[in-house]
């Protein structure tokens, strides 16, 4: 059972959450309509702000502090419902969702998935890199491709921008497996299948890597 701690550092980060999404990316996006940039290309600055601000510190937070995941399972519903309700009910969040997809709602279930699995292994290291990976690594390939082409796009110079991040961050949390595994999550962003996008391949892949390949006995 969770702690009164751990439930009140949750709800803090559902705060935090909802501060970034409804006030500071809001705040970011008339900013940046103010200065003339496309509303396409402000709401995909903020997906990515949201990327890093809301997923990537919520995972750090979680991985370190906590010790029981149920309060983060209630935590991620509503987050995951409060995502998807905007788009059945035609009344989108503009600054940051888009009537062509509801990848954000993907990205919320899949941290919640990946981070569950680590907790339930019992390395939050495998939760947490391809979290990270997917928040950040995904967020600086966003930011990247946004400022070289101002849409929504794919591009190798991107992806190049992902690795940089995550070779790294991925040598540190995992060692010579983490390095594989942040190629991998930077290759695998380069595509989509349909409605599978990159916030299901890249932590699916890399958390794959990290729990498959010392199974296979390969250790790097």
């Amino acid at each position: 059972m969770p702690t009164l701690e751990e439930t009140a550092l949750t709800l803090v980060l559902f705060i935090w959450i909802l501060f970034v999404t409804s006030f500071v990316t809001r705040r970011i996006y008339n900013w940046m309509i103010g200065r003339g940039m496309a509303h396409h290309v402000a709401v995909y600055y903020n997906r990515k702000i949201i990327h890093v601000l809301a997923g990537a510190v919520a995972a750090i937070v979680v991985a370190y502090y906590l010790k029981s995941y149920l309060p983060v399972i209630v935590l991620v519903a509503v987050l995951a419902v409060g995502n998807y309700l905007p788009h059945k009910r035609g009344r989108l969040m503009y600054w940051y969702q888009v009537e062509d997809n509801m990848f954000e709602v993907h990205f919320v279930i899949m941290w919640g998935l990946i981070m569950g699995l680590g907790f339930y292994l019992g390395d939050v290291r495998l939760g947490l890199l391809p979290i990270l990976f997917m928040s950040v690594g995904d967020g600086v390939t966003g930011f990247v491709r946004n400022m070289l082409y101002r849409r929504r796009t794919k591009s190798w110079w991107g992806n190049l921008a992902m690795a940089l991040f995550c070779i790294p961050v991925g040598f540190l949390l995992y060692g010579f497996l983490g390095i594989v595994a942040g190629v991998a999550a930077s290759l695998i962003e380069r595509f989509e299948f349909g409605k599978i996008d990159d916030n299901i391949t890249v932590p699916l892949v890399s958390f794959a890597f990290l729990k498959a390949l010392p199974l296979m006995g390969v250790t790097i």
